[in-house]
């Protein structure tokens, strides 16, 4: 199984996880799934400084986005809730899954600015809608939320792209390469 293939589906299991966990009122759990996820992520990589750059960076613009919505009114969250107007725990360690995606499963999006912006136009919003209908959060003033999701995300998706062409560890890794990070190293030396 490729290296992007394995990633595109560890983003799945830690969306699900942190959505129906938090749609549940234990979004602890999504956070534990996720970590694990992240961790597994940081250990496969060739520069792990570049990607830890990138997952940080990543965090804070999404943390600053959900919580402006939170502010706004147009969203609300049921569970997660850490520090008082700040976005749930659990969205930003989705925001961390997602930007761990950026550099390989979704690394054909980079220099595509218009296709980027576009995938978040759509798939921003539609995101949230599927948070919205596993319960996990709520659109409390669903058509402004929408629109500000829209034009958010087709801002974002972008930028995102952008930090990851600057801090990418998996530089080196393409197609069906064998996973040649810190954890590799220390595993074919233990063989």
């Amino acid at each position: 199984m490729s290296l992007p293939l394995l990633n595109y589906l560890a983003f799945q299991v830690g969306w699900f996880a942190c959505v129906l966990s938090a749609a549940h009122h234990r979004p602890l759990l999504g956070l534990l799934v996720t970590l694990l996820l992240l961790v597994l992520h940081l250990a496969l990589t060739r520069d792990l400084l570049a990607e830890a750059k990138l997952l940080l960076a990543c965090a804070v613009i999404g943390t600053v986005f959900d919580s402006l919505l939170l502010w706004s009114g147009w969203v609300s969250y049921p569970s997660g809730e850490w520090i008082p107007g700040l976005a749930p725990y659990w969205i930003v360690a989705m925001w961390l899954l997602f930007s761990a995606t950026l550099n390989l499963s979704m690394a054909w999006m980079k220099g595509r600015w218009v296709l980027a912006a576009v995938l978040g136009l759509s798939g921003g919003p539609l995101s949230y809608l599927a948070g919205q209908e596993l319960n996990a959060i709520n659109l409390v003033n669903r058509e402004a939320a929408l629109i500000t999701l829209g034009l958010g995300w087709a801002f974002i998706m972008p930028l995102l792209c952008l930090l990851a062409q600057r801090w990418n560890g998996f530089a080196q890794v393409t197609g069906n390469a064998a996973p040649t990070g810190w954890l590799s190293e220390k595993v074919k030396r233990h063989v």
